[in-house]
């Protein structure tokens, strides 16, 4: 089947290439294992199985130099689980550079391009040495692609070619898996040269047909080079569940079909001009010619003797199905709408009293109930492990930590943590940069560390909670900390900072993002350029986080990642200021109070704070920062909002009212306006007014620059 012959495949291939993603990266994560030593034979079994299918659906597809690539690798690694080679660092290193070039292969197969004639011809050579068992031949000039049925590695053709006998018997309700018998007889007949005989027995009448149910079974005879354990593996979606299958070596022929395994067949009768000659795989054969004068027979509605009664059992369960993720954002988004609508209702029916219209608010309330857990429910389809994202940290700490000379152990926690796709995508680049950043400035050379009465490997830690109605992620490392006088340095160097400035120590560990700066001493291709931990902040802030730095000199440094867990519909508080209203994440929100004028009080060199149980907590009038005015600005008249920012440190904001609790939709402002200070988000109220989404990280930033210049205009 091919798309010139009038049939779209394109939707097969997009399930095929969204597989093959996730075989390449289960594939990669577990080939880590086997390069540390912790993996078992059943891991090596395992990247097995994703190569298999990846080259089993290229092969339907007939993307040729993909199989032929993963026909090599596939032999490969069945030369090492089977024993006839020997697993070792090498070996493993080879399996993540097939992995590598597999996936370039998937890539390019899927972007419609050609990779260049000899790319992978090197690990390919490799790969065939690891078959013969002998050392890795030297890369050899490239050469056309291979059909599919003749794609036989150069270690396999010394091989001895034996005949295998197979029976195949699916179970009526194997085609209701999804499961499509052609494909594996292609697969099959890709191995070698195969002879296919249906057996139609099962056969019942036309009229007691399921359309779902397969009533066929197979026998063939192959001639290939393959093991058992190859042939074997065709069947291994069906074998045992939804289909009886025996695979015999033949030894010895007789006189039959060439191959000794079946007896000549008895002659067919004469065929009708309009019968159909077969379709080359045995699955039709001609139809016999009706006698002539011959009565016509009486219609059955019994099946053939032997053959078992029509599936009728109950429904299949599927486990998961693949949607198109902007299916999902659009129930996303029309449930923001929804979400919107429901708050809009619900300001309507605020000028009615519960006494008069009790059937209206129960429906409300209902409604309201009923729009969460629909909110909820979508959240969770787009909801995914962070396990995809923390399984490409092994690989880059292991290739980095063998170029930098030093020893270094990752330690992961939390991959079941999940978190909403969108923002997932935002993490991939800021966790490479701080893992790296981990690598090449955090932990020390191994002589610097024994030196410093430390073990001689680094240990980082990459881990992922919910905390708070948020995700944290955690990258700590147990390295030399952040040298902050030479971080100072060379932040004035660069005027970033002036001279004779007086910094905090968080405030000169935040100077680590800013753009261009870097300690590094020299230009390499891991650090230098002074662009990394500036990507880390701009990614972060983009979906909404913040990022924080706790660093130790000498004992090491954490960086937290502060992510909301979806970037469609959140909890809010709406806050009255002045006659504008803005929303505050409720995730922040600690404790609310009108303040008693001896706990409202002004600090030098600190300005008003606010006395909470012993604590001084540093009050931000909110009206200063935006401009508003009619706003409340004494403290005892207003009421303080109590947040905690992700660092842990809590601020009062001064707000007129607070309005009350609800869900809003968060409409971003950087696509749809431009980035505003303080402001993380938009949302549509029920009256049909706008709102803006506070931050509350960067209002404690803009708090302290308040301050600081009002202690010059002072001055």
């Amino acid at each position: 089947m091919s798309e010139d012959q009038g049939y779209d495949l394109s939707q097969f291939k997009a399930t095929y290439f969204e597989e093959c993603s996730e075989l390449l990266a289960n594939a990669e994560e577990t080939i880590a294992r086997l390069q540390d030593g912790s993996g078992t034979d059943e891991d090596l079994n395992a990247v097995f199985r994703c190569v298999h299918s990846i080259k089993g659906g290229g092969g339907a597809f007939a993307f040729e130099d993909l199989v032929r690539f993963a026909h090599v690798f596939e032999t490969a690694l069945d030369a090492l689980r089977s024993g006839r080679a020997e697993m070792s660092s090498h070996v493993a290193d080879l399996m993540v550079r097939g992995n590598d070039v597999l996936g370039d292969f998937v890539r390019a197969a899927q972007e419609g391009i050609a990779l260049a004639p000899d790319h992978g011809d090197d690990v390919l050579a490799h790969l065939a040495g690891i078959t013969s068992g002998g050392p890795a031949p030297a890369p050899t000039a490239a050469k056309p692609a291979a059909p599919v049925a003749a794609s036989v590695p150069a270690a396999a053709e010394e091989s001895a070619f034996k005949t295998y006998r197979i029976k195949f018997v699916p179970t009526p309700a194997m085609l209701k898996t999804g499961n499509d018998p052609l494909l594996m007889i292609r697969e099959l007949a890709a191995m070698g040269d195969l002879e296919v005989v249906a057996d139609r027995s099962r056969l019942p009448a036309l009229t007691e047909m399921d359309s779902q149910a397969s009533y066929l079974s197979w026998s063939f005879t192959l001639l290939t080079d393959k093991s058992k354990d190859i042939i074997r593996d065709v069947f291994e979606f069906v074998e045992g569940d939804t289909a009886e299958v025996t695979i015999e070596e033949v030894v010895g022929a007789v006189e039959g079909d060439g191959w000794g395994l079946f007896e000549p067949l008895p002659a067919e009768p004469a065929k009708a001009s309009s019968a159909v000659e077969g379709d080359g795989w045995g699955l039709f054969e001609p139809l016999p010619t009706a006698e002539p004068n011959a009565q016509a027979a009486p219609a059955k509605t019994t099946a053939p003797a032997g053959a078992p009664p029509v599936a009728s059992g109950g429904p299949v369960h599927t486990a998961s199905i693949r949607v198109d993720l902007d299916k999902v954002d659009r129930l996303v988004n029309m449930v923001g709408e929804l979400v919107i609508t429901q708050a809009m209702l619900g300001q309507q029916a605020s000028g009615f009293s519960v006494e008069s219209h009790p059937e209206l608010f129960q429906g409300l309330q209902e409604l309201s109930h009923h729009t969460r857990e629909l909110q909820e429910s979508v959240m969770a389809i787009r909801a995914q492990p962070v396990k995809a994202l923390f399984s490409k940290a092994p690989r880059l700490v292991r290739d980095l930590s063998s170029k930098l000379g030093k020893q270094a152990r990752l330690v992961m926690s939390g991959e079941n943590t999940e978190v909403d796709k969108t923002v997932i995508e935002q993490l991939s680049d800021p966790l490479t940069h701080l893992i790296r950043n981990a690598l090449d400035h955090g932990l020390e050379t191994p002589e610097e560390r024994i030196a410093a009465g430390k073990p001689v490997e680094g240990t980082i830690h990459l881990g992922a909670e919910h905390r708070s109605g948020r995700i944290i992620i955690e990258i700590t490392d147990d390295g030399r900390g952040i040298d902050r006088k030479r971080v100072l340095e060379k932040a004035m160097e660069k005027g970033l900072v002036e001279r004779g400035a007086q910094l905090t120590d968080e405030q000169i560990d935040m100077l680590i993002f800013a753009p261009g700066f870097s300690t590094a001493a020299a230009l390499s291709d891991v650090s230098g350029r002074g662009v990394g931990m500036d990507v880390v902040r701009k990614n972060i802030q983009d979906v909404g986080g913040r990022v924080v730095v706790q660093s130790t000199p000498g004992a090491g440094s954490r960086f937290i990642l502060s992510l909301p867990l979806t970037l469609a519909v959140m909890d809010g508080m709406l806050l009255a200021i002045g006659r504008e209203r803005y929303v505050l994440p409720l995730t922040n929100i600690v404790e609310s109070l009108r303040p008693a004028p001896q706990q409202a009080r002004t600090l030098v060199n600190v300005g008003d704070v606010l006395t909470l149980r012993g604590e001084y907590i540093r009050l931000i009038p909110l009206h200063e920062l935006f401009g508003i005015k009619h706003a409340i600005t004494d403290f005892t008249r207003g009421l303080v909002v109590v947040v905690e920012t992700e660092g842990g440190d809590r601020i009062g904001l001064l707000v007129d009212e607070l309005l009350g609790q609800q869900q809003v939709v968060i409409k971003s402002l950087d696509s749809n306006f431009r980035p505003v200070e303080g402001i993380s988000a938009a949302t549509i109220l029920g009256d049909g007014r706008v709102a803006l989404i506070l931050d509350v990280g960067a209002i404690r930033v803009m708090g302290e620059r308040l301050l600081g210049h009002s202690g010059e205009v002072a001055a």
